[in-house]
C-alpha cells in the first residue's frame, strides 16, 4: 500500500501518521535503514542541493559499523531516529527480544523518535517502549504518510516517483530508504521528488 489505510491508522492510533498542516507548504522527507558509507553520502548531497532536511531512521548496526557516516548525518542538520538494531520485525520477535534491539540501538543513536521496521509493532511492545522510555524522553513513534516503495524491484524510477507526487501534500511524511537493495529506484526519484515540489513552493523539513 502506497498510503497506509485508514483500519491501518485506525489500529494504532498512538504512531505519527502525518504533521499537521500549517501555512507554509512542507513536506517531512524520510530514509530508513542507513547509515550507508557510499549510499547516505549520496543523498545527502541530493538534499543539500535542494536546501532540504530529513530525517533519517537509522539501523543500530549500520550506525556500529559506520560511525563516521551516522556522524555525517547530523552535522548536515538533519535529525535522526531508531530503527532497531537488527531491523526486527516486530510481528515475528518476543516483546523482550524486540525491546532490547531498541535499547541496544539507541545506546548509539540517542533519538526520542522511532520507527517500527516494516511500521510492524506489536501493541505489547508499543505499550512498553512508551512506559520504558516515559521518564527519560517523550518517545514518537513515526509511522508515514507516503511509502515511495523504492526497495521494490518490480517498479521502475518512474513508478516511484509517480508514487510519491500522486500522494504526497502538505504534511506529509514520505518514506525513501538509504540502502543498497533500494538504491538505483532511490537515487533517480528523489531529486525529481525534490523538484517537483520545490517548483510548487514546498519546504522540506526534517521531524
Amino acid at each position: 500500500m502506497i498510503k497506509p489505510s485508514k483500519i491501518f491508522r485506525i489500529f494504532y492510533p498512538s504512531l505519527l501518521w502525518e504533521m499537521p498542516k500549517t501555512e507554509k507548504k512542507t513536506i517531512y522527507l524520510t530514509f530508513d535503514d542507513g547509515p550507508h558509507p557510499l549510499i547516505t553520502p549520496k543523498v545527502l548531497e541530493i538534499l543539500r542541493k535542494y536546501d532540504a532536511k530529513a530525517t533519517f531512521f537509522c539501523i543500530g548496526n549500520n550506525v556500529k559499523q559506520y560511525p563516521e557516516t551516522f556522524e555525517l548525518v547530523k552535522r548536515e542538520g538533519h535529525s535522526v531516529g531508531c530503527h532497531t538494531f537488527n531491523h526486527e520485525n516486530g510481528w515475528k520477535t518476543k516483546t523482550d527480544d524486540y525491546l532490547k534491539s531498541f535499547n541496544d540501538a539507541n545506546e548509539l543513536i540517542h533519538s526520542n523518535l522511532f520507527r517500527p521496521p516494516h511500521g510492524k509493532i506489536k501493541r505489547s511492545q508499543l505499550k512498553k517502549l512508551v512506559v520504558q522510555t516515559w521518564n527519560a524522553a517523550s518517545l514518537r513513534i513515526v509511522a508515514w504518510s507516503v511509502i515511495a516503495y523504492d526497495w521494490d524491484h518490480s517498479l521502475s524510477h518512474e513508478d516511484v516517483y509517480q508514487n510519491v507526487i500522486k500522494n504526497a501534500g502538505d504534511g506529509s511524511i514520505v518514506t525513501f530508504h538509504d540502502s543498497v537493495k533500494a538504491y538505483n529506484n532511490m537515487i533517480s526519484a528523489l531529486p525529481r521528488v525534490l523538484e517537483y515540489y520545490k517548483n510548487q513552493g514546498f519546504k522540506f523539513k526534517a521531524l
